[in-house]
C-alpha cells in the first residue's frame, strides 16, 4: 500500500493482512487454540482449520517457523482427510510465508502447490485462495497487471460462494495495486470494500489492517483537497487499529499495532503545525508506544527504528541535539544488530547520522556514516541483483508454465474440434458400412493371399540366409585348414634349412681334413655324426614349434643386425640347449659358442648382466 512516510528515515511499510481466530480474552489466541488442537478429545478431522488460524496469528506476529510448523501440519492432517479448501488454505499460508521471507523459488514451488490442489475440487473458494496465491507470485515480480488479473478471477469465483475473509485480501491486495497506480479512486474504491469484507470476519488484524488503507485513502484526497475533514477521517481510520488493539488483546498483531502507532505519530509531524504541542505530545506518545511494544521483539528491528526516528525529530525541533543524537544511536545499534539486514533502514539511520553530526560540525564522524550509507548501498545492490536473478527465475518458470497451459487450452478447443469432426465421420463411417461389409469377403480373402504369399517368401529368405551362413562357415573353416598348414610347412623348411646347413657344414669339415692331408678316422666321425642327428632331431621336433615370426622378431629387436649364423644360435638357445649340444650341432669350439652369445646380447642391446635365454624364451612366447 501507498504510506506517509516517516521522518527522517521511515521507510515505507506496508501492512499485510492475515487470519486470527476467535479466542478468550483472557488468554492469547494461540495459546486458546494449542490447548484445543492438543485435546485428545478434539477430533483430528477439524484440526486444520484452526492450525491455519494458529500459523496466521504466528505470521502475523513474524515468527515464520512456528507458522511454517503449523501449516504443514494442516496440510498433512487435510490432505488425509481430503479436505481440498483447508490444504488450501495451508499451502496458501506457506506461500505467504515465502513471501516474507523473501525465498521466491520456494514461492514458486508453494504456488505451484496450492494450484495444483485446488484443480482437484470444484470448491470456488479454494480456488480463490490459489489465486490469492498467484497474486503473491506476481507482486513478487512487480507484475501488477497480473496481480490485477488474478484478484478479479479470485473473487469472480467468490461469486459462487462468498468468503469474506478471502475476499477482503484480495480485496486489499487490488488497494496495493491502484495505490502504487497513485489511482486515487480506486484506491478509495478497494478499500472501503475491503473494509466491508474484513467487517464480516473475527479478524481483527485484518480489519486493522484495512482500516490503515481508508486512512491513505482519505489522506490522497486530503493532498488533494486541503480539506479539514479529510484529515480529520486520516485520523479517525488511523485510530481505529489502536482501539482494536486493546479492546481485543492478542487479537491485533504488535507490528500492526506499532505501524498504526508510527501512522499516526508521522501524520501529527507531516500535517500538524510545529508548535502545536497538543499534536506533539500526542506523537511522542504513539512513537513512544510503538517503540515500547516492540522492545525485544524479533524481525521488526525496522518499525522499532521508525519510532526512535520520529522521536529524534521531535527532539530536534525542541533543540535537544543531546536526546536526538541518543536516539539516532539507539536505532543504529538496533538495525544493525538486525538478522536478517533491514540495509534500508539502515541506510537512512546512517545518513541521519552523517546529517547530524555535519550539523553539529562533526565532521570526522559525518564522513564515517557516510562511508557507511555507501557501504550498505553497495549491499543493497548486490542484494537487489541476487533477488532480481530469482525474480527472472521465478518469471522465466511462469511464462514457461503459462505458455504450457496456453497450449494446453488450445489443444482442448482442438480436441473438442476434433470430436465434432470425429462425429461427423462415425456418420460418414456408418453410410460406408454397409458396402465395405459386402467388400470384407473379398478382402478377407485377398489378405489370407497376401499373408501366406509373405510367410513363404519370408520362409525362402530364411533359408537363403542360413545357406549363407553355411558357406561362409565352411569358407572360414578352409581358410582357417590352409592357415595352419602352411604355418606347418613354415616350420618344417626352417627346420629342414638348419639341417641342410648342418650337413654341409659336416661335409665341408671332411673335405677340408682331406685337402689338408689329415688322416681321417670316418668311423669316428659317423659315431659323432650319429650323435649329433640324434640330437639334431630332438632340436628338430623342438624347432618346429617355434612360432614362424620367431626370427624376425629376433631380428627387428637387434635392428637387422643378426647375421644367419646368429640367428641359428638364436633357434638353438630358445630350444633351451646347453653350450655343448650347441657346439656340436654348429660343429664350432664351445668357446666359441660363448664368444657368440655375448656379440649377440650387444647386438641386442643388453646389459652383461641380461640373461639372453630369458629374453629369447620371453620374446618366443
Amino acid at each position: 500500500m501507498k504510506s506517509v512516510p516517516y521522518l527522517p528515515f521511515v521507510c515505507i511499510l506496508v501492512c499485510m493482512c492475515g487470519w486470527f481466530s476467535k479466542a478468550s480474552a483472557q488468554i492469547s489466541p494461540a495459546d486458546s487454540l494449542q490447548s484445543v488442537i492438543a485435546d485428545p478429545a478434539f477430533s483430528e478431522k477439524g484440526k486444520p482449520a484452526l492450525l491455519n488460524q494458529l500459523a496466521e496469528i504466528y505470521r502475523a506476529g513474524k515468527n515464520y517457523p512456528l507458522a511454517e510448523a503449523a501449516a504443514r501440519q494442516s496440510a498433512t492432517i487435510s490432505l488425509k482427510y481430503r479436505d481440498y479448501r483447508e490444504a488450501t488454505k495451508a499451502y496458501t499460508m506457506l506461500a505467504n510465508i515465502r513471501f516474507n521471507l523473501q525465498q521466491y523459488a520456494d514461492l514458486k514451488k508453494a504456488v505451484d502447490s496450492v494450484f495444483t490442489i485446488a484443480q482437484t475440487t470444484p470448491d470456488p473458494v479454494a480456488m480463490a485462495y490459489a489465486c490469492y496465491s498467484k497474486v503473491l507470485l506476481y507482486k513478487t515480480l512487480d507484475n501488477s497487471d497480473d496481480m490485477v488479473k488474478y484478484c478479479q478471477l479470485g473473487l469472480r469465483q467468490l461469486d459462487k460462494e462468498p468468503d469474506p475473509y478471502i475476499a477482503a485480501k484480495i480485496l486489499y491486495q487490488l488497494y496495493v495495486v491502484y495505490s502504487g497506480w497513485n489511482n486515487e479512486e480506486k484506491v478509495d474504491v478497494y478499500a472501503r470494500t475491503a473494509t466491508e469484507n474484513a467487517l464480516k470476519t473475527h479478524d481483527y488484524n485484518l480489519l486493522s489492517n484495512c482500516y490503515t488503507a481508508l486512512s491513505v485513502a482519505h489522506e490522497y484526497k486530503y493532498n488533494a483537497t486541503r480539506n479539514k475533514q479529510e484529515l480529520d477521517s486520516v485520523m479517525f481510520y488511523l485510530n481505529k487499529p489502536v482501539a482494536l488493539y486493546h479492546q481485543y488483546p492478542g487479537r491485533v498483531a504488535n507490528n500492526t499495532y506499532a505501524i498504526a502507532c508510527i501512522n499516526i505519530a508521522n501524520t501529527y509531524l507531516k500535517y500538524f503545525p510545529s508548535n502545536d504541542p497538543g499534536a506533539k505530545a500526542q506523537a511522542i506518545h504513539y512513537a513512544g508506544a510503538a517503540r515500547s511494544v516492540l522492545k525485544n521483539a524479533g524481525n521488526s528491528e525496522d518499525v522499532f527504528a521508525s519510532s526512535l526516528g520520529i522521536l529524534s525529530e521531535f527532539a530536534k525541533r525542541e533543540g535537544n541535539t543531546a536526546q536526538a543524537e541518543s536516539y539516532l544511536l539507539e536505532a543504529y545499534e538496533v538495525i544493525k544488530a538486525a538478522d536478517p539486514a533491514y540495509y534500508y533502514t539502515l541506510i537512512n539511520v546512517v545518513q541521519s547520522l552523517s546529517a547530524f553530526y555535519e550539523q553539529r560540525g562533526n565532521y570526522r564522524k559525518a564522513l564515517e556514516y557516510q562511508k557507511e550509507a555507501t557501504l550498505y548501498n553497495n549491499k543493497v545492490f548486490n542484494q537487489q541483483q541476487a533477488l532480481n536473478t530469482q525474480k527472472l527465475e521465478i518469471q522465466y518458470e511462469t511464462e514457461k508454465k503459462n505458455n504450457e497451459m496456453q497450449i494446453l487450452k488450445e489443444k482442448e478447443k482442438s480436441r473438442t474440434m476434433q470430436n465434432y469432426l470425429y462425429a461427423c465421420i462415425a456418420i460418414a463411417s456408418f453410410l460406408g458400412l454397409i458396402f465395405m461389409f459386402r467388400s470384407y469377403h473379398f478382402s478377407l480373402r485377398l489378405s489370407l493371399q497376401r499373408e501366406k504369399q509373405l510367410q513363404l517368401e519370408k520362409h525362402e529368405s530364411e533359408m537363403q540366409v542360413r545357406l549363407e551362413k553355411e558357406e561362409h562357415a565352411r569358407l572360414r573353416a578352409e581358410q582357417q585348414l590352409l592357415a595352419t598348414q602352411q604355418q606347418q610347412l613354415k616350420k618344417e623348411v626352417m627346420a629342414n634349412v638348419l639341417q641342410l646347413e648342418h650337413k654341409n657344414q659336416t661335409l665341408q669339415s671332411i673335405r677340408n681334413k682331406l685337402t689338408e692331408g689329415d688322416a681321417i678316422n670316418m668311423q669316428k666321425i659317423l659315431k659323432e655324426q650319429m650323435v649329433i642327428d640324434s640330437d639334431f632331431e630332438h632340436a628338430k621336433l623342438q624347432i618346429q614349434q617355434v612360432h614362424p615370426d620367431f626370427f624376425n622378431l629376433v631380428n627387428d629387436k637387434a635392428q637387422r643386425k643378426l647375421t644367419l649364423l646368429d640367428l641359428k644360435l638364436c633357434a638353438y638357445l630358445y630350444l633351451k640347449m646347453d653350450t655343448r649340444q650347441i657346439a656340436q650341432l654348429m660343429n664350432i669350439e664351445a668357446k666359441s659358442v660363448r664368444m657368440s652369445r655375448y656379440r649377440i646380447k650387444q647386438k641386442l642391446g643388453l646389459d652383461k648382466d641380461d640373461d639372453l635365454n630369458g629374453f629369447l624364451q620371453g620374446l618366443g612366447n
